[in-house]
């Protein structure tokens, strides 16, 4: 896709720190570097998002997420690792899917909060939600 900043990073149009590729996928450091070593791992191809990622292309960059995270864990040695994918708005900011390894350090800022909203939710309001996904498929 000529617009996408990603795209043109892979075609080496616009410079990138990259740190893994091969034929699938591109993985390079994401400029914001919200911790030491955070890095975006995407398909070659342009897929907009989870919701039109085809199961190979999931196959080839979920393969190597872990070879990517091993990497930086041996580089860096941080404490831990947030895997985070970020679809439509308002939280997705290049549509080009992406994954988001980010390297977490003791006293780093980063704020990932999860909201518990389970008192919120009685069995029926489970098996409702459930029943819903399970209908989609």
């Amino acid at each position: 896709m000529s617009e996408c900043i990603f795209c043109k990073i892979i075609n080496g149009e616009i410079p990138s720190y990259k740190v893994y590729e091969d034929d699938h996928v591109y993985a390079f450091l994401d400029i914001t570097q919200g911790t030491r070593g955070h890095t975006l791992l995407i398909p070659k191809n342009h897929i907009p998002n989870v919701y039109e990622l085809d199961e190979e292309t999931a196959h080839h960059v979920f393969k190597a997420v872990p070879k990517v995270a091993k990497a930086i864990k041996k580089a860096f040695n941080p404490i831990g690792l947030n895997i985070i994918n970020n679809n439509d708005r308002p939280l997705q900011s290049v549509y080009h899917f992406h994954v988001h390894l980010i390297p977490r350090y003791e006293h780093d800022g980063v704020s990932i909060s999860s909201i518990d909203h389970s008192n919120d939710y009685s069995e029926s309001d489970f098996k409702a939600v459930q029943d819903a996904i399970k209908q989609a498929f």
